[in-house]
């Protein structure tokens, strides 16, 4: 294709100098009869040809270069249709063929990142589904061989890993409805101190069964906003989870809620080990976890993207040693 788009490219410039050759010469004809002799009509046409010969060695330099480049596009499109999205190209030529080039190597740096986590996601859900889906076969098979008898104990562990495996199809679809912008949200008048006591509540039994004190803090001045409350129920509830799992009994978890603004702002601190290194900038990323959570790893990405459907921003901050600290925001939209 590249060769082809080249040879009428170069059959095109011939014809083009033909034209431009045939012109000078009409010219050169039309005014030697109008001057009545040959000598200054031929002066005027040389002169006149060389100044065509000119623009036509700098059209034909201009479309070379475009050229080139075009075919090059050309070619490294067709390795991308077969599926290369690491194929980039020379950003040369005219200022519109190489802001053509630049967005080119854009869309294929987009491509091939969107093509490694399409690969990364599918084989973090091949692993996490091969757990239980492992530990449910094992059972039902030792079970159908009469290895293990039919009881509460065995089919209570194939009931807890159906579970497993029912949340994580649920939070596979929430952060994929999320990301793709087509999670609709109900939102409603709502007391959000009370909803955090509520949702604090309901923790507080995970707490005390790992020896870890769950505060809340919330300003008396947060007025009635309008959100999604079972939405921001799982957002806060997932910060909480992830908090008690990662605190070392005798620990604190405090959330807290105030003002900024036209903002509100929650918090969830915990005063376990901290987060070092770069992994602090990798928690909000589908299925990363510590070696030792014994977490899906999602908790954190679907509570960042409700947050971002809220119109709110979400970020981090630790210190390996002080404990991390996670915040997010939410505009106020106060209801009337």
């Amino acid at each position: 294709m590249r060769g082809r788009f080249l040879w009428r490219v170069g059959a095109f410039l011939v014809v083009f100098l033909l034209f431009v050759s045939l012109m000078a010469a009409l010219v050169i004809w039309l005014v030697g009869s109008l001057l009545g002799t040959h000598a200054p009509g031929i002066a005027f046409g040389l002169l006149l040809l060389l100044v065509l010969a000119l623009v036509a060695r700098r059209v034909v330099r201009g479309v070379r270069g475009s050229a080139g480049a075009a075919a090059d596009l050309i070619e490294a499109a067709g390795r991308v249709e077969e599926g290369n999205y690491g194929t980039r190209v020379d950003e040369r030529g005219p200022g519109e063929v190489r802001a053509l080039a630049r967005a080119f190597n854009a869309m294929s740096a987009r491509l091939e990142a969107n093509e490694e986590e399409r690969r990364r996601l599918l084989a973090d859900v091949s692993h996490e589904l091969r757990t239980p889906l492992s530990v449910i076969r094992g059972n039902l098979e030792g079970m159908l061989d009469g290895l293990y008898p039919a009881d509460a104990a065995h089919l209570d562990v194939i009931l807890e890993e159906t579970r497993v495996l029912e949340r994580l199809v649920e939070d596979l679809r929430t952060l994929s409805l999320a990301e793709s912008g087509a999670l609709r949200l109900h939102r409603e008048p709502t007391d959000l101190p009370a909803l955090q006591r509520e949702v604090a509540a309901a923790h507080k039994a995970q707490a005390d069964a790992v020896g870890v004190t769950l505060n809340v803090r919330v300003a008396g001045e947060l007025p009635t906003v309008e959100l999604d409350p079972a939405r921001t129920r799982q957002v806060v509830g997932n910060l909480l989870a992830n908090a008690l799992r990662y605190t070392p009994a005798g620990g604190e978890v405090t959330l807290s809620a105030t003002r900024d603004g036209e903002r509100v702002v929650v918090e969830v601190a915990d005063t376990g080990p901290g987060i070092g290194g770069d992994a602090i900038g990798r928690i909000f990323d589908r299925f990363y976890r510590s070696a030792d959570s014994p977490g899906s790893g999602l908790g954190l990405p679907i509570a960042r993207s409700l947050v971002i459907a809220h119109g709110g921003e979400i970020s981090a901050t630790s210190e390996p040693g002080h404990g991390t600290t996670i915040r997010f925001s939410l505009p106020m939209r106060e209801a009337t």
